[in-house]
Formats: C-alpha cells, structure tokens, sequence
C-alpha cells in the first residue's frame, strides 16, 4: 500500500489530515510494522485539549506503549470507537479505519514543519 498524498507525517510517526478546522490523526505503516501486532489502542477522551507536542493517546503492542503526539493545537472532538474495539484495524488499515482521534484545530502551526508523504518514505524507507 502506498502512502497517502492528502496529509502530513511527523518524524514521530503519526499522519495529520487536515479538513477545514478538522484535524484526523493516526499512526504511519512503518509505525505500526515497528510495533508489531497492536493489542491495545487508548486515545484521550474527547474534550481534552492539546497542543503541539501533546499525547493524544497510546497505543500498546506485543513490543511496547508507545504515545501518539499531535503537531497542532486543539480539542479532541471524537475518538475511534472502532479501532479501541478492534486494535487489529491498525494492522490492518492504519492510514483509513486506523485513525486515532480527531482534532477541532485552533492552531495549525505545526503542520508546516511535517514531512509530505515523499519526504517522509525518502526520510524512512516507508
């Protein structure tokens, strides 16, 4: 699978797709082939205000916990209730079913320091 065009990516890993003020955020394939199987997905609950930098949550694998950071500013306004159902969807389908949280953004700042998807595969070997 390729990696997709229409967001950024984080030297941390994660994806940030941008719709509007709406930000979605998930973990990149070579993250999730890092860790292994993902047993255990844990995002903040909705409500929780981030900024750059800031955990939206963890993810747990036969490895390790790992944090998922966020590079912008925001509320979490919805979690994926399927993924913490079903962590094997990160597995899966990291960059569609696989996101983590979404972000009401209200500083899009840091997403102009993230790496396009070339970038990113060129950086990682993704």
């Amino acid at each position: 699978m390729s990696m997709p065009t229409d967001r950024v990516y984080s030297e941390t890993h994660e994806w940030h797709r941008l719709d509007g003020d709406t930000l979605t955020l998930g973990l990149t394939r070579y993250a999730v082939e890092q860790l292994t199987d993902v047993t255990y997905v844990e995002p903040k609950p909705v409500g929780t205000k981030v900024g750059p930098g800031d955990s939206v949550g963890e993810v747990e694998s036969v490895k390790t916990t790992s944090d998922v950071y966020s590079a912008v500013a925001g509320e979490i306004i919805e979690v994926n209730q399927k993924l913490v159902d079903d962590p094997s969807l990160l597995n899966s389908d990291p960059y569609e079913a696989g996101w983590l949280v979404k972000i009401k953004v209200t500083d899009k700042a840091g997403l102009s320091g993230l790496m396009d998807a070339g970038a990113y595969a060129k950086q990682y070997g993704a």
